[in-house]
This record gives structure tokens, C-alpha cells and sequence, in this order.
């Protein structure tokens, strides 16, 4: 699998970000990770993010765009986004992957990383 492709300052994010009211926001569509209040630097730099963000990867690559979109936005609609089964596993898979996207420095405390909305 090749890596994804960040796109910063993304209008797309940018309406997730003030839908959410967060400071910063990433969010995938297919194989690409969209950003907004965010850089490339300080997301890359954060492995729980970036483990996150991978999972809705893998998320999209098995459900397919059109069924992990529909799904998606029913669960928000179902349960909020925070409780989203999709957002669920990807705090999860946060916590689990961290380590294999720390760019070879130490594993930071699980409190300093992206907290999202709630």
C-alpha cells in the first residue's frame, strides 16, 4: 500500500472542522487525509492521529467509498459522532498503533494526543 496523500488547508476539512467546532480537524476521504487548523507537520508528528486517521483508511478500503460514507453518515445520524462504530474503532486502533507511526522517536503520553470532538 502506497502512503496517503495529506492535503492541508482542505475546504472539505475546513467544513468538518466548523461542523465539529474543533480547533483542528483530519479527516480521509479514500486514500487521502484531509486538514484543516492543522499542518502536515503537526499531524505527522502526533502518531495517535496518524494511527486514527489510518484505521478510517483501512475503514474505507474494506467497506468501499459509497458504503463507508452511507454507513458513516447514518451512525452520526444514529448515535452522534462521537459514538460513530467507525470513530469507536479508530480511537481504538489509535491506542493500539501509535508506536508504529512514531518517524522513530518515543511513544508521547497518550494525554497529549488529538482529542477531536466529543
Amino acid at each position: 500500500m502506497k502512503p496517503p496523500v495529506i492535503v492541508e488547508n482542505s475546504p472539505i476539512a475546513r467544513l468538518a472542522r466548523v461542523k465539529l467546532g474543533t480547533r483542528s480537524v483530519a479527516m480521509v476521504l479514500g486514500s487521502k487525509i484531509h486538514l484543516s487548523g492543522a499542518t502536515r507537520e503537526e499531524f505527522l508528528n502526533d502518531p495517535y492521529w496518524v494511527a486514527h486517521e489510518m484505521e478510517h483508511i483501512r475503514q474505507f478500503q474494506e467497506h468501499g467509498k459509497f458504503g463507508f460514507l452511507r454507513r458513516y453518515l447514518l451512525d452520526w445520524l444514529r448515535h452522534g459522532y462521537y459514538n460513530i462504530p467507525f470513530e469507536v474503532a479508530a480511537r481504538e486502533a489509535a491506542i493500539l498503533n501509535a508506536a508504529l507511526y512514531t518517524r522513530g522517536l518515543p511513544l508521547p503520553d497518550p494525554a497529549k494526543m488529538h482529542q477531536g470532538a466529543r
